[in-house]
């Protein structure tokens, strides 16, 4: 384990100033050390003496800026930053610290303009896209959103199936909260079921998902539902995640799943399999999601192929557990999510999936699926 030893590092550094002292590296580090060592009076002279020289000076204007940020000094800051910008004006640092300041300074719109520069250029900057969230949140506390899907059955059921869902999302302090009402017309039968989700986040890295479900029209929807799963955001921008899925529609059903995530330059990809124990053997779906992100954090294309039948999928979750025979089924969705406005989000999905429902006997389910959400 290094030692940090601060006091020799200043005297080193003042060392070197005085055999060079128009250094500015050595300077802005001095000014660094300084800061670290709450001493902001001698860190400012340090980045002024650069600065003076130099005001195109990028480290300068992005540790002067920094210093002042966490003494509390949120429009000096913001003058720092916007200096440097203006010499450097895609300078992701700058561009990530002046987010920062201005959801600090509670001017959020413009603060997720910034990262929204900050995430076309660097996709693969999950702090960028964490902040992101974190200031949708901040600006708009309230989320709605409306969802409705077709169903075509070429061979296994004779009429389409409908879904709608309505539902609303409050951010909390200890995280989001959703209420979920679903519609669904399957089998010629009309059918409503609740639901609520939780996303209470434990800690700059976990984060937990806890969601329960009920409905009184079973087969349409299943009795009952619950799911947990952890969250983890891990170094190199990967994710991870680990948890279970409940139903019932009479039998009760386990399903454990584990997935793996990734952010790679403007591409999020996505690995997730659903295990099922259950008369002596097991049944497994696996879906690979990605991403391709050609704007902010909700502006993207998305391509998921899969196999077998998923629990967080309504579209057909009902038909889990309806046959002991593991029935095979391919599925690829296509996806595009677009923010308009910065609070509004279209969401439009196309499905196919090849399904054998029955033993030696397969055919194919189209889907056609969009959505609407507003912040406010």
């Amino acid at each position: 384990m290094i030692k940090k030893d601060y006091p020799t590092a200043i005297a080193l550094s003042k060392q070197a100033l005085v055999k060079s002292p128009d250094y500015a590296d050595i300077r802005i580090f001095l000014g660094r050390l300084y800061t670290w060592t709450k001493q902001p009076d001698s860190a400012r002279q340090a980045f002024n003496q650069v600065l003076n020289k130099q005001p195109d000076n990028a480290d300068a204007s992005l540790a002067f800026a920094s210093l002042e940020f966490w003494e509390d000094n949120s429009e000096k800051a913001l003058e720092y930053v916007n200096s440097g910008l203006k010499y450097h004006s895609d300078a992701k640092d700058l561009l990530l610290l002046k987010a920062k300041i201005l959801n600090d300074l509670k001017r959020w719109p413009e603060a997720n303009i910034e990262l929204n520069k900050v995430i076309k250029a660097d996709p693969n900057m999950t702090e960028a896209r964490t902040l992101a969230a974190r200031v949708r949140e901040n600006s708009s506390k309230n989320k709605v959103g409306v969802n409705y899907d077709f169903i075509y059955f070429d061979k296994q059921f004779n009429d389409p199936w409908h879904l709608v869902s309505v539902d609303y999302s409050r951010q909390t302090s200890l995280g989001s909260i959703i209420g979920r009402v679903n519609y669904a017309n399957r089998f010629k039968t009309n059918g409503l079921q609740f639901e609520v989700d939780a996303y209470p986040r434990i800690s700059s890295i976990f984060q937990a998902y806890i969601s329960g479900g009920y409905s009184n029209n079973v087969g349409v929807f299943p009795h009952y539902r619950a799911g947990f799963s952890l969250y983890a955001n891990l170094p190199a921008s990967f994710e991870a995640e680990a948890g279970f899925r409940y139903l019932t529609f009479g039998e009760s059903t386990w399903i454990y799943t584990a997935s793996i995530g990734k952010y790679y330059k403007s591409f999020w990809f996505n690995f997730r399999t659903f295990i099922t124990p259950s008369n002596n053997q097991i049944s497994q779906s696996f879906a690979l999601t990605t991403r391709y992100y050609y704007g902010g954090a909700d502006d993207y294309f998305s391509l998921r192929l899969g196999t077998g039948l998923s629990p967080d999928d309504p579209q057909n979750n009902v038909l889990i557990g309806s046959t002991n025979y593991k029935l095979r089924s391919n599925n690829i969705t296509l996806g595009y999510r677009k923010a308009f406005k910065s609070l509004n989000i279209l969401i439009v999905n196309l499905g196919l999936d090849n399904q054998e429902y029955k033993l030696d006997t397969r055919g194919t389910q189209v889907d056609l699926g969009i959505g609407y959400i507003r912040r406010f």
